[in-house]
């Protein structure tokens, strides 16, 4: 197995260090040499967090140094939340901490035992890469070689909205502590842990607009520290604060588009960054080195083990990016929350990143979650997600929407046996709500040949016999219409010949806001004139009064996804300069002149919802600001909820997926808005569904793909949780309570690097 002989590792933290040690430990031929510009007690920070999953990993690639962590080691279970005088402790967790310095001490032992040449305040030379078979960049989040080779790893960096400064305590906290203040400029957070017996982390954190408003920005270093300890005087029981050339910083999120380039490799910080709100620096750093050194010991050729290393470390990086990234947005939105009941604060809290789950705090920490279940009002032994919802004068069994498909194809617009089926399934199956896919309200306005429509008579009666085998055959579940015209995005193909793609022949004429074709090579729209709009405002309540008469018990008016209404709502689709276009205002005007016509023709007891895209994930398109503004004006106009969806609006967009991608768009709607929210989007567990009930981020979870695999889904998931209440009506195959294992999911990277004693 060939391996490089000459290794070079710019910077001397936790992740170069530890990279440097495996490495010489596995072939101590090597000549290994480590370049760091600092001292070696030189250290930014206090202590440092590390997983178990990480831990495991440390053991069995170095027992040495894995025994050195463990004698130093602070443990603790406790998770302490502060807020408006209110302590809430959640147990269960398991952490482990250490000073850094300590660490650092370790591995410079660790890496000097071995032979490791460790070269400290002096800079790495640029010519390593022709004089070393392998250059290891462990340089930090300003790295100076990602920047050198800028143009191959084309990094992305952002900038997030908190300021933000690490502190420390000369006393132990005896739990992982999370305390808000608000103040009269703004809300302020600290996070604190302890990483010695007498020694703790704190963190101070706040928006940028408070930091400046409370006069950080002009105070001196002592003086802002003495600052903050007075702010949280409370939490640090009057003692002071100090500093390790400590400063007001903000969170720089890196994610590169690659990793390496020649024999040069990115590590730890230089690649990517994840919020200390989730402690994943120091731990993404010492993974990222022991599935290095793994993959540097399987591969014959340094090439192509730092290709493994990438697409072994990849996905998981993304997957701690993207919960940190919630977790520190969560942050910065923490205002939206304060007024929630302080259990359910501390749920919300402990739940932020998507990875601790109402499934995990129920392991970890029964009492406390049962006494949250308790104050949201579940009956005893009823999971959260099957709990009754009214909206207006129709009252839902459970949270559970099974949400619009289009993916059937309908005859001349009518519905036939393949609906019944598909949504007589879906009903059968448990859900509070079952949604048609979008129904067109006229030829023009369907998306593609197949799409059902509700603008004949024929039509109607066919929905009728859809909605009552529903409420027959399902008792309980209600079904709801989704009404819709197809603007710029019609006149395409079914689905699975090839979405979004204009047919070949049969072609119909395509109206819009503005006449700008949703791909370069699809139609172009008409723009829409004073008295079109006019006749589709008459076509979409000539629709919902057919929809009333079918029996349908709820009406959801789609302005999402680039369709009409949406394209009146985007700025990137809405180019008009009359009083239907310019402002958000004018945009929202004849979205809001449908949704009116639509609500005095719609039975009264019956709620309307709104499906909105909350932002277009495309610059100079519909923010998460400018949606909370419509939610606003759908709300002044007596909608009972918004279906919160995202982007679809433009080709070109850059949505950003994961797990329950879009909940935080709904999240803010629900609290800045004042009204229910709907949360879609790669919700696929029940336990996502139980933990953002719980939390107070969503009223009701409309769930797609996890329905169409499995038509019984809500009623598997009543039978996993052991639930056979009112929230679920039983077919007789499951009053019995067959019961199946959920499938488990972890992220966590596997110890696969074994090197013996």
């Amino acid at each position: 197995m060939g391996h490089p002989q000459r290794i070079a590792v710019i910077g001397g933290g936790p992740g170069g260090l530890y990279a440097a040690a495996l490495l010489k430990r596995l072939d101590p031929s090597r000549d290994i040499t480590v370049w760091e510009r600092n001292a070696p007690d030189d250290t930014f920070g206090f202590g440092v967090v590390l997983s178990d999953e990480t831990l495991g990993g440390i053991e069995h690639a170095d027992p040495v140094v894995y025994q050195a962590l463990q004698r130093d080691f602070i443990r603790w279970d406790d998770i302490d939340i502060v807020h408006r005088g209110t302590r809430q402790t959640s147990s269960g967790h398991g952490f482990a901490a250490l000073g850094r310095h300590r660490l650092l001490e370790i591995l410079h032992d660790r890496c000097r035992t071995l032979g490791v040449d460790l070269r400290f305040r002096t800079e790495a030379p640029a010519h390593l890469r022709r004089t070393h078979d392998l250059v290891i960049a462990a340089d930090g989040v300003h790295s100076t070689t990602r920047e050198a080779y800028a143009h191959v790893f084309r990094p992305h960096i952002e900038t997030h909205r908190c300021r933000y400064i690490w502190l420390a305590a000369d006393f132990a906290f005896e739990a992982f502590r999370f305390e808000i203040a608000e103040t009269e400029h703004g809300v302020m957070q600290l996070h604190g842990y302890p990483y010695a017996a007498d020694a703790s982390t704190v963190i101070i954190e706040m928006r940028e607009e408070v930091w400046r408003a409370a006069g950080f920005e002009e105070l001196g270093g002592q003086e802002s520290i003495e600052r903050c300890a007075k702010i949280f005087a409370d939490a640090l029981g009057g003692r002071p604060l100090k500093s390790n050339k400590s400063a007001w910083t903000t969170f720089r999120a890196v994610v590169n588009e690659r990793w390496s380039h020649g024999n040069v490799v990115l590590l730890g910080d230089a690649a990517h960054t994840a919020h200390f709100s989730i402690g994943s620096g120091t731990k993404l750093a010492v993974e990222d080195a022991l599935a290095l050194a793994a993959c540097l010991e399987e591969q014959d050729c340094s090439e192509k083990a730092l290709t493994a290393y990438e697409e072994e470390r990849r996905p998981v990086v993304a997957s701690t990016q993207r919960a940190a990234r919630a977790s520190l947005e969560w942050f910065e939105n923490l205002a939206l929350h304060l007024d929630q009941r302080p259990r359910q604060f501390a749920f919300n809290l402990l739940t932020r990143s998507r990875r601790v789950t109402h499934g995990n705090l129920r392991l970890r920490d029964a009492r406390f979650t049962a006494a949250v279940e308790r104050e949201f009002g579940c009956p005893p032994g009823t999971p959260p997600m099957f709990t009754p919802f009214r909206l207006r004068g129709l009252t839902l069994r459970n949270r559970v929407v099974v949400s619009p498909m289009d993916m059937y194809s309908a005859t001349d617009g009518v519905p036939g046996d393949f609906h019944l089926v598909h949504l007589g399934a879906r009903a059968l199956g448990g859900a509070g709500l079952v949604m048609t896919e979008m129904v067109c309200v006229s030829p023009e306005g369907r998306i593609t040949p197949g799409c059902a429509g509700l603008y004949t008579a024929r039509q109607a009666e066919a929905w009728k016999r859809i909605t009552e085998f529903v409420h027959r055959q399902a008792p309980g579940t209600a079904i709801g219409v989704q009404l819709g015209h197809s603007g710029r995005k019609g006149s395409t193909k079914l689905m699975w010949e090839g979405i979004d793609e204009p047919l070949d022949d049969g072609n119909w004429p395509l109206v819009a806001a503005s006449p700008l074709p949703y791909k370069p090579h699809s139609q172009t729209p008409r723009r829409l004139s004073r008295a079109q709009l006019t006749d589709i405002r008459e076509q979409f309540t000539a629709a919902a009064v057919r929809a009333a008469r079918a029996g349908f018990d709820l009406l959801e008016l789609h302005c999402a996804h680039g369709y009409l209404l949406s394209g009146f709502l985007s700025p990137l689709t809405n180019q008009r300069t009359d009083a239907y276009g310019g402002s958000l205002e004018k945009r929202l005007r004849f979205p809001l002149e449908v949704f009116d016509a639509v609500r005095r023709v719609w039975p009264e007891e019956r709620p309307m919802t709104v499906r909105v895209s909350a932002t277009d994930w495309a610059e100079g398109g519909t923010t998460a600001e400018d949606a909370v503004r419509i939610a606003r004006a759908f709300a002044a106009h007596g909608a009972d909820a918004i279906d919160v969806s995202t982007g679809q609006v433009v080709a070109d967009e850059r949505p950003e997926f994961g797990r329950s991608y879009q909940t935080p768009f709904a999240d803010r709607i629900r609290h800045e808005a004042g009204i229910p929210v709907i949360a879609v989007g790669a919700i696929s567990s029940w336990d996502d569904v139980n933990s953002l009930i719980l939390a107070g981020r969503a009223d009701l979870c409309a769930l797609a793909r996890p329905h169409l695999y499995d038509p019984h889904w809500t009623l598997h998931a009543a039978a996993e949780q052991g639930y056979e209440g009112p929230g679920v009506v039983w077919p007789a195959p499951y009053r019995a309570g067959s019961r199946r294992p959920q499938t488990g999911r972890t992220d966590a990277p596997k110890p696969r690097l074994s090197l013996g004693g």
